[in-house]
């Protein structure tokens, strides 16, 4: 197969224009500053994921209690509805309050509410809990990503962006393998786990700088510091891309939601067999994702790329006669979304100033749990429609081949806008 031809470089952003060059960060703080914001950004999966190995028991546990059978998944599920409802208002608090302070005083409080279920005896309660959990997450992860944004600038943030997603990917297998392993203890013990962000938030206050215009290398001048024009919220654009993001994260979360009922449906019955293929697709996660951070490709140039692939795999998982073959294409899938994600958070974050960029990224994120949150409602609507949870990945298919060709032709058109020399007025 030939090499593909370089892009041509994409045309300044509204809100980079003024920039200055990209300045790279590095040294032992840059490593440690890294490693605090990529552990913040981890602890809403550990929400995500901690408890379902538990689940059952607590279904058991709490058995009679009215609306159990109810009440008892929403406690999984609620922290995601929270967080895609309130990450918005959340960023609204991040730049009038600032990143810093609202993500140490986050973490903590995430951490008492986390740890609530180990001391509370209502069903009621805990679900309670749990949803406030999910307001503290959106704090979390729009701060996190934030502050990602503020410190790092052009393909060194793009890179760190990505290696969230891969985090994310990796820690989301760690965390159900705890909570697994914790759960044979109790179903409360898997709790003692939110605890750990009592360790994150000393490190945080202690060691993130607060941001300023202009990244970790700018030096502070009068000119920098002196007040600069409101450029107006990049509304449109955004919307664009929050609604992409949607629909994305319902490709991104279709088939690790709905692998176990597909093979399920063809026969497979043995927990460690689907537990093996969730693996697999979760490492073709952070294998996108690093293929992302590794290239110097424009988001925009890879979001068809990264769409093509998902239709690709929703097609081989429609159509699969076995196992291995349903497995292969939930491995292609979950590569595009490793890419997918990446790719649009940055295409997000290029679009947003300084003084604004809290709120747009608390937009995006809200936009992305929300598909998270309609992920498995989608499925059992299209499975309703279509008569099989297989046809309904046919459909998701077509979707996703949709919006491949639509990102196809603006990437083209954007393309040969940007190689069209600038013709002279006559004269």
């Amino acid at each position: 197969m030939p090499a593909p031809v370089p892009p041509l470089p994409p045309p300044p952003s509204t809100a980079d224009a003024d920039a200055p060059a990209e300045q790279i960060v590095s040294g032992p703080g840059h490593r440690l500053r890294l490693t605090l914001l990529m552990a913040g950004a981890c602890l809403p999966i550990l929400g995500a994921v901690l408890i379902a190995p538990v689940l059952p028991q607590m279904q058991d546990h709490f058995d009679d209690v009215p609306g159990a059978d109810v009440l008892v998944p929403m406690a999984l599920t609620v922290p995601a509805l929270s967080l895609a409802l309130l990450a918005p208002f959340a960023g609204v608090l991040v730049d009038r309050l600032g990143r810093k302070r609202l993500l140490v005083v986050a973490t903590v409080v995430y951490a008492l509410l986390g740890t609530a279920p180990l001391w509370l005896d209502s069903l009621v309660a805990i679900v309670a809990s749990r949803a406030l959990v999910g307001v503290t997450e959106a704090a979390i992860m729009t701060c996190s990503t934030t502050l990602l944004g503020d410190y790092y600038s052009g393909r060194q943030r793009d890179r760190y962006l990505a290696m969230q997603t891969m985090c994310a990917a990796i820690s989301a297998t760690v965390f159900f393998a705890v909570g697994g392993a914790a759960g044979s203890a109790g179903w409360r013990m898997p709790f003692w786990a939110y605890a750990v962000s009592l360790l994150l938030a000393p490190a945080m206050a202690a060691f993130l700088p607060r941001p300023r215009p202009g990244g970790l290398t700018a030096e502070p001048s009068p000119a920098a510091t002196a007040p600069m024009a409101k450029r107006p919220f990049p509304w449109r654009p955004l919307a664009g891309t929050c609604a992409l993001t949607v629909f994305g994260a319902v490709l991104f979360y279709t088939l690790q939601v709905e692998l176990a009922y597909l093979l399920d449906d063809m026969g497979v019955s043995n927990s460690g067999v689907i537990g093996l293929a969730t693996a697999v697709t979760s490492a073709a996660i952070v294998v996108g994702s690093a293929t992302f951070a590794r290239t110097g490709r424009s988001p925009q140039a890879w979001l068809p790329a990264a769409f093509g692939l998902c239709t690709l795999g929703f097609t081989v998982v429609w159509l699969a006669p076995d196992p291995v073959l349903a497995t292969l294409g939930a491995v292609i899938t979950c590569l595009g979304g490793g890419i997918m994600l990446p790719s649009l958070l940055t295409l997000a974050m290029s679009k947003l100033d300084f003084a604004d960029r809290g709120r747009g990224t608390g937009l995006w994120t809200g936009s992305f749990f929300l598909g998270q949150f309609l992920c498995p409602l989608v499925a059992l609507a299209l499975t309703s429609a279509v008569g099989t949870l297989a046809n309904a990945m046919g459909v998701l298919a077509l979707s996703a081949a949709v919006a491949t060709v639509a990102l196809g032709l603006a990437a083209r058109r954007r393309t040969v806008a940007v190689a069209e020399p600038i013709r002279q007025p006559a004269g």
